[in-house]
């Protein structure tokens, strides 16, 4: 499936007192580069006119090498896998040639009903169908 690339820089707030950035923004990183590839994929994962969620079941990472205050780098992610109810995606960011870390990570699409209990559901086709298609 294709890959899509968000530019990013790194902000002061987000690194530790040593300048490098908190482990925990990682993370963050994963998931405003998921959320940039659905804008791209003309969606919105918080669909105020649906009553879906992604609620994430899953997420791994694996550092390789800092990132500090200023570096400006990109994630790079994957939807790896479209299962019948979830979606599995890879991210690898990069600063230049240098890898940073690569992680996974997985939501289960979700139905939620008025209570705002969340039941597992199909992901529907029209959302597989743009976020397959390829990215700029």
């Amino acid at each position: 499936m294709a890959e899509f690339r968000y530019k990013r820089r790194v902000e002061f707030a987000e690194t530790d007192l040593a300048g490098i950035v908190h482990f925990s923004m990682i993370f963050r990183y994963m998931e405003e580069a998921e959320h940039a590839m659905w804008r791209e994929a003309g969606l919105s994962i918080a669909d105020r006119d649906s009553d879906l969620s992604w609620p994430r079941v899953s997420s791994a990472c694996e550092f390789r090498n800092p990132l500090f205050f200023e570096d400006e780098f990109e994630v790079w992610v994957r939807l790896a896998a479209a299962r019948t109810r979830a979606l599995d995606y890879e991210f690898t960011i990069v600063r230049g040639e240098t890898v940073i870390a690569v992680g996974t990570m997985t939501s289960v699409c979700v139905r939620k009903n008025p209570e705002g209990r969340m039941r597992a559901t199909e992901v529907p086709e029209r959302i597989l169908t743009r976020l397959r298609a390829p990215q700029s």
